[in-house]
């Protein structure tokens, strides 16, 4: 087979390969534009809900991955790929994965985290073996768990409380802890978990500024819908086949991060099977382990866990969905 050619002629580079051949205009900078647009309507939600700190630690955490970024790439004699946005997009995914009061210098050590070890010292963007985002999570949460699950709601921080510490354990729980306690009558309104008036992190409580997010990159072809929504929907298969109401589903459905990592961390062009056969069956994995996790494991949260466990089977989830390559003789 020949191989790819690259021809100089008159200082003009061209590029000469097999048939097919795939042409778009789109670049990584458009794309991550669009999802920093798509995040825009949660931000502003979490600002409503949760004040300007929440303003401030979204800024602080997407300018701490541009200079992480920057740093690490200039001593590693790279080129500087800060202009792509990827690092800003990563920072505000971090930020919204957190409370918000979360020590501004915890927030930045998963910021450092995510760029530099997950990122860049797999090869930069498009090598990352996990959600960056995601893995800075996970590592806070390792870290810090008490202050991660210090989830204040918006109806404390207008009486000025400012941490569940001492706080009625009731009207400081999260939906998802009230669900594990087998506290139904307590849990909060579905039009105040839709909207985002519930404790929790700063980016998943408002699930209908989210799919407006979701829709806008759907029809900017961004993404595809087949992952949020098989995603979504096979957690809600599982869950009821795993012993939750019928009713309390929706709740479910509502609380923690399902709405957030499903549209805007199980998409991640880098970290979910490039087939769409294999994108189903990812979404399907995810949609399992995140309702397994939620209902049988000490943790009321799963879906960090479901799609880091993803990210790393996507090598083998290719490997068995890859198809034939054109002109291919079958074996």
């Amino acid at each position: 087979m020949e191989k790819n050619i690259n021809k100089k002629v008159d200082g003009s580079e061209y590029f000469v390969s097999l048939a097919p051949h795939i042409r778009s205009n789109d670049t990584v900078r458009k794309i991550m534009l669009d999802v920093i647009i798509a995040l825009v309507p949660a931000a502003i939600g979490s600002v409503y809900f949760f004040g300007l700190r929440a303003l401030i630690l979204i800024l602080i955490s997407a300018l701490t991955c541009v200079a992480t970024e920057y740093i690490t790439q200039k001593l590693m004699k790279k080129d500087i790929q800060i202009g792509d946005l990827s690092a800003v997009v990563t920072g505000i995914l971090i930020a919204f994965n957190v409370p918000s009061n979360m020590p501004i210098w915890m927030v930045m050590f998963g910021d450092i985290f995510a760029i530099l070890i997950v990122k860049e010292c797999f090869g930069g963007i498009g090598f990352n073996f996990m959600n960056p985002a995601l893995a800075a999570r996970l590592v806070i949460m390792a870290s810090w768990t008490t202050k991660m699950t210090d989830y204040v709601s918006p109806e404390m921080l207008k009486n000025g409380i400012t941490t569940t510490v001492g706080a009625d354990m009731i009207t400081s729980a999260t939906p998802l802890k009230l669900i594990g306690q087998a506290a139904y009558e307590k849990l909060p309104s579905l039009f105040d978990m839709a909207i985002g008036n519930i404790g929790g992190v700063l980016g998943e409580t408002s699930s209908i500024l989210l799919l407006v997010g979701f829709l806008y990159l759907v029809i900017r072809k961004v993404i595809s819908w087949e992952i949020p929504v098989i995603y979504v929907l096979v957690t809600a298969i599982f869950l009821f086949i795993l012993g939750i109401p019928a009713n309390i589903v929706p709740y479910e459905l509502l609380a923690g991060g399902l709405i957030l990592g499903a549209c805007f961390m199980a998409t991640d062009y880098a970290t979910n099977p490039i087939t769409r056969k294999g994108r189903i069956i990812f979404a399907i994995g995810c949609g399992f382990l995140t309702a397994l996790i939620r209902v049988k494991a000490s943790l009321p949260e799963g879906v960090s866990y479901a799609i880091c466990l993803m990210n790393v089977l996507t090598p083998v989830i290719d490997k068995f969905t890859r198809t034939s390559a054109y002109g291919e003789a079958k074996k």
